[in-house]
């Protein structure tokens, strides 16, 4: 025994001093922060499934499984010394099996396996383990937006194109824009699923195995859909990773975006929103400040996201599509960084929106000045005077110049400078009165007169969050339907290992 341990297959010397600080050492450290309970597990079926298929002795599996079952009593990590000499977690935890059952016992426990296969299972449990979370706290951000939104459907903005006052909207529909992104960015995440709750393990090294395995049942104990259809494809594949970290880059694009005009409108010079105190900072010496610290670190840490994708994209390009370092250790690297920033964003943003104050009053008067109602003065002379959109749009834009010319706001336009400009391009005057004039200057009754599919009145805006809100609903089932299924697996897994146990 002692023998044996010393060696490392055909590999006789130990690994270097570099090597174990660089690569077995932090992967092993990887590993117990967050797999321990995967090997475990994996163990577990594989056991079971060994022995169902007679390739190893009920006797055997259940000493392996008893003896399994203590090393998951410990917790979240072993409690016995962990070698990094011994080159990877799995060895440690095979040692130590060895040392509990003997050689002949615990050495049957990696019968019709290869690290290759078993790694690729577990790195796969963890990530949809966390993946899971994830998607659950996604899902309780959607509902913290949307709840925002529900009680600000009277809160009437300038919208921007361009930075630029563009039309009367609200902060509602605002809110309805940004939750249909999300949306389809949360459709996107979930779709990732397919891919991730696939089960490699079975497919050996690469080239499967000459003992009658059954795959289909360590699949179903590990909760996933099926077993993957080629042994090769089973160690090789690392898509769902890039996979997801695509969807995630996606989703961070949209926070980002979000942020960064929340950001904007708590500038003191808009003054539409507020983050709470709790979400902000002042300044080491400026006492004035109140800086929205959050939305600054949420927009930085969704930068970092797209650099976790293209590490592991790249990582995987120009290999062998077969197992290897650069993909099966390299590729995944920054896997758990990257779900773990992603928490963070969602978790930050879901604080800073709650917490929000809108300043309604300096919203809608913002909007009354700033020209953003223009459009609908332009509408008007198409309806009133019957003359063409492009007529009107060259009348108003005079009329927006001559009142900046004259440092005047939007609300101060009257019938008298409309027919100046009306009477120099046309040589005719508006029909319009200054009732008229006001009435379509009148940012509140702009946004609320826009009941088209996709406007801005309040009746309409409260219809697409209904229906954002229905497929938030529909989401949140299917999400709790994975988590069941999952629950329901690993129950079925501990019931069997305890009935192997007991026979």
């Amino acid at each position: 025994m002692q023998e044996l341990e010393n060696r490392r297959g055909k590999i006789q010397g130990a690994p270097a001093r570099e090597v174990v600080r660089w690569i077995i050492r932090p992967a092993i450290e990887s590993d117990l922060d967050h797999a321990y309970a995967c090997y475990l597990d994996v163990n577990k079926a594989h056991v079971l499934m060994l022995a169902h298929q007679g390739i190893i002795e009920k006797n055997v599996a259940k000493t392996i499984l008893k003896v399994t079952q203590e090393m998951a009593a410990m917790g979240d990590q072993p409690t016995f010394a962990i070698d990094p000499s011994r080159e990877d977690t799995y060895f440690n935890l095979e040692h130590y099996l060895i040392e509990r059952t003997g050689l002949e016992v615990g050495g049957q426990q990696h019968t019709a396996r290869s690290r290759n296969d078993l790694g690729a299972t577990v790195t796969r449990l963890y990530t949809r383990r966390y993946y899971l979370k994830i998607c659950e706290l996604f899902n309780a951000m959607r509902q913290t937006i949307m709840d925002v939104a529900v009680r600000n459907t009277d809160a009437v903005m300038a919208g921007y194109t361009h930075l630029q006052p563009s039309e009367p909207i609200t902060f509602a529909h605002y809110c309805s824009g940004v939750l249909s992104a999300l949306e389809r960015d949360y459709r996107r995440l979930a779709a990732v699923y397919d891919t991730i709750n696939l089960s490699p393990l079975g497919g050996g090294s690469m080239g499967s195995t000459t003992f009658p395995i059954d795959r289909a049942m360590t699949a179903k104990l590990l909760g996933f859909d099926r077993p993957m259809d080629n042994s090769i494809d089973c160690v090789a594949s690392r898509d769902y990773v890039t996979e997801l970290l695509a969807a995630l880059s996606l989703a961070c694009n949209t926070f980002s975006r979000f942020c960064h005009d929340l950001y904007v409108w708590s500038t003191p010079d808009y003054g539409y929103v507020e983050v709470d105190d709790s979400c902000a900072v002042c300044s080491s010496i400026m006492p004035q400040k109140k800086n929205p610290w959050t939305l600054e670190h949420i927009k930085g840490k969704c930068a970092h996201m797209e650099g976790f994708f293209l590490s592991a994209f790249n990582a995987m390009k120009n290999t062998p599509y077969t197992h290897n370092q650069d993909v099966n250790g390299e590729s995944t690297s920054y896997l758990w960084t990257a779900l773990h920033e992603m928490q963070a964003c969602i978790e930050l943003l879901s604080c800073t929106v709650k917490g929000i104050t809108l300043h309604k009053d300096r919203m809608v008067q913002t909007a009354r000045g700033n020209f953003c109602t223009v459009t609908e003065l332009a509408n008007a002379l198409v309806r009133h005077d019957r003359i063409s959109f492009r007529a009107a749009h060259e009348i108003v834009a005079l009329v927006v110049d001559y009142m900046i010319t004259h440092q005047k706001k939007a609300d101060e336009i009257g019938q008298a400078v409309v027919n100046e400009i009306f009477k120099k391009l046309f040589n005719r005057e508006t029909t319009m009165s200054d009732a008229d004039i006001q009435k379509a200057l009148d940012p509140v009754l702009n946004a609320y007169s826009k009941t088209a599919q996709g406007g801005t009145a309040p009746e309409e805006v409260k219809r697409q969050l209904a229906c954002r809100q229905a497929q938030l609903d529909s989401d949140r089932e299917a999400l709790a339907q994975r988590q069941a299924h999952l629950r329901e697996a690993k129950e079925a897994l501990e019931k069997a290992v305890d009935e192997c146990i007991k026979s």
